[in-house]
């Protein structure tokens, strides 16, 4: 692989993507799209549009990243001078044409599944650009912007079949990646011990408030609960070690488990309105992230 192309690559997070495509199938569970499943049947009649907000959400998040630098390059050219845009192996002109090009795509790929989700798409994209030019750097605002493109992620793969009746699953994610995002305003420089325990805290949340939706919507069986205790022992553990030894390596740690682990919560929420067999599918996506995340940065 070339420099150029790796460095590209780089620029989207490729780690980072699998966990996108997780928040839709979960979604789309919700949404009902596996409804009726024995426990192991695999789901073979998928429809297409179903693919095409996979895609859609994928390309979203990958622009959303690429801007994200291209707004950092100041910040970047002291503290990561080794990115690929403050080292010059992009230009920023390519790098900002790049990342708009995929918001632009992922918008087009979610129209074409349906309308609605069209919708939800550049609400989506509009979020991302709020978070990359000007919430990020609000120490409440940001993390809740990030936590909201989150939300809007999975609310695109609920959008699946028009109808936003279990929306409040969105907040979820919002929580979650709330907390993820609070742990990483230490990943420079250390020092956030206050940070990580509030992150405990609304892992915990996270926690309760699955168990308490699925209570509500889903009335389905505990299988959901294995997927939610692996989740919850791939967060802690590290975020334990972040708060005893506080420095920026651990907090990294920390956040990667954050981002990665999405894909365990994804599975948990879409195993209780599908079957064990949706989740297993999903958490395929996890050693595929952990293996991306040894060629390319997470962060």
């Amino acid at each position: 692989m070339g420099p150029r192309l790796k460095a590209y690559l780089q620029l989207c997070r490729p780690a980072n993507l699998p966990t996108a495509a997780a928040d839709i199938i979960a979604g789309m569970s919700i949404s009902g799209l596996f409804l009726g499943l024995s426990t192991f049947e695999f789901p073979l009649d998928v429809p297409y549009s179903a693919f095409l907000l996979i895609m859609a959400s994928v390309f979203l998040y990958a622009g959303g990243v690429v801007l994200n630098d291209v707004f950092d390059i100041e910040i970047d050219k002291v503290e990561r001078p080794e990115r690929p845009i403050p080292s010059g192996v992009v230009p920023l002109g390519k790098a900002s044409l790049f990342g708009f090009l995929l918001l632009v795509i992922g918008i087009g790929l979610a129209f074409l599944a349906n309308t609605l989700s069209g919708y939800v798409a550049v609400l989506l994209a509009l979020a991302i650009l709020s978070y990359d030019k000007y919430a990020k750097h609000h120490s409440f605002f940001g993390p809740l912007n990030m936590g909201i493109c989150r939300g809007l992620n999975l609310l695109m793969g609920i959008s699946l079949f028009n109808d936003f009746e279990n929306w409040p699953y969105v907040l979820i994610p919002i929580v979650f990646i709330f907390a993820v995002t609070m742990i990483s305003r230490g990943e420079v420089h250390g020092k956030n011990k206050g940070n990580i325990l509030l992150a405990g805290l609304l892992y915990v949340i996270v926690l309760i408030g699955i168990g308490a939706l699925h209570m509500v919507y889903a009335a389905s069986n505990l299988t959901y609960l294995v997927f939610l205790l692996l989740f919850a022992l791939m967060v802690f553990r590290p975020l334990v070690i972040a708060y005893k030894e506080n420095i920026p390596n651990n907090i990294k740690k920390a956040v990667k488990a954050g981002v990665l682990s999405i894909i365990l919560l994804d599975a948990a929420i879409a195993v209780a309105y599908s079957n064990i067999l949706v989740g297993l599918l999903i958490l395929l996506l996890l050693p595929l992230s952990i293996f991306l995340a040894k060629q390319f940065a997470v962060t």
